[in-house]
């Protein structure tokens, strides 16, 4: 037991940079408490003592803001993070290095007594802020779950899912961003740069608008030089040389169009 909990305290200090000591994460990381008392409370409930399990689960939804089902299996490594308003179902499973941000529901779609109603996570998982992954179906290894995103359907490995209803994103990763991703282990709240086709238009839009004022701003220096030598008359201004940046058929291409 103590070997898991040094585990656990292990993998906040490493994912979490504002975790500052063991003895900070011991006291103040509600993540950890939950699954700490999920593990009694899952104890529990394998060995058929079903309301002592329930009641553990609830005294650590009271004293954490997180509710798991003693009946979910959870693995080694898991990072819930801020933790308030996570909830995880009774036939969920969670694989080993999953990291899952507050807000995050792994919930059911059926009402049938003794059938996989919640998701199954596979290894390193990451689920954003506010994410609702809601069905008995696998998210595979390494996915991602963006914030906000509402997952009814399985995520192949490697796969981003965002939106509402979740769209799945083709793994296009920026190099930079994942160099950095790497060394930590995980991409935060479950957002990567290259994620949303939409976040990328913008992005487009935005650089294009940039581009435009610097544009501005070089004719408006043209303008003066040239005013400046009709004045002494006496010079002949540089023409002024204006490049178009703005690719219209990228941007369609982008958001699907």
């Amino acid at each position: 037991m103590f070997d898991r909990l040094k585990q656990d305290v292990r993998i906040i200090l490493e994912r979490d940079p504002a975790a500052r000591s063991t003895w900070e994460v011991l006291t103040c990381y509600p993540g950890l408490h939950a699954l700490e008392m999920h593990r009694w409370a899952h104890a529990c409930w394998a060995m058929g003592w079903r309301w002592l399990g329930r009641f553990i689960s609830h005294l650590a939804r009271w004293f954490t803001g997180i509710e798991i089902h003693p009946g979910a299996q959870i693995a080694a490594g898991v990072f819930i993070d801020h933790g308030m308003g996570v909830v995880i179902g009774e036939t969920a499973v969670i694989g080993p290095g999953c990291t899952i941000y507050q807000g995050v529901t792994l919930g059911g779609t059926s009402l049938s007594k003794g059938t996989k109603r919640h998701p199954t996570l596979g290894r390193n998982v990451v689920v954003g802020a506010g994410a609702q992954v809601l069905g008995g179906f696998e998210v595979g290894d390494n996915a991602k779950i963006g914030s906000n995103a509402v997952v009814t359907k399985p995520v192949p490995a490697g796969a981003t899912a965002v939106g509402n209803p979740a769209r799945i994103i083709a793994a296009e990763i920026d190099a930079q961003r994942e160099a950095v991703a790497s060394k930590m282990g995980f991409s935060a709240y479950g957002v990567t740069q290259n994620d949303d086709p939409l976040s990328q238009a913008m992005r487009g839009l935005i650089d294009n608008a940039a581009g435009q004022e610097h544009q501005i701003a070089m004719l408006w220096q043209a303008v003066q030089t040239l005013s400046d030598c009709v004045k002494q008359g006496d010079c002949v201004p540089e023409d002024a040389h204006r490049k178009e940046h703005f690719e219209a058929d990228k941007l369609n291409q982008l958001v699907g169009k």
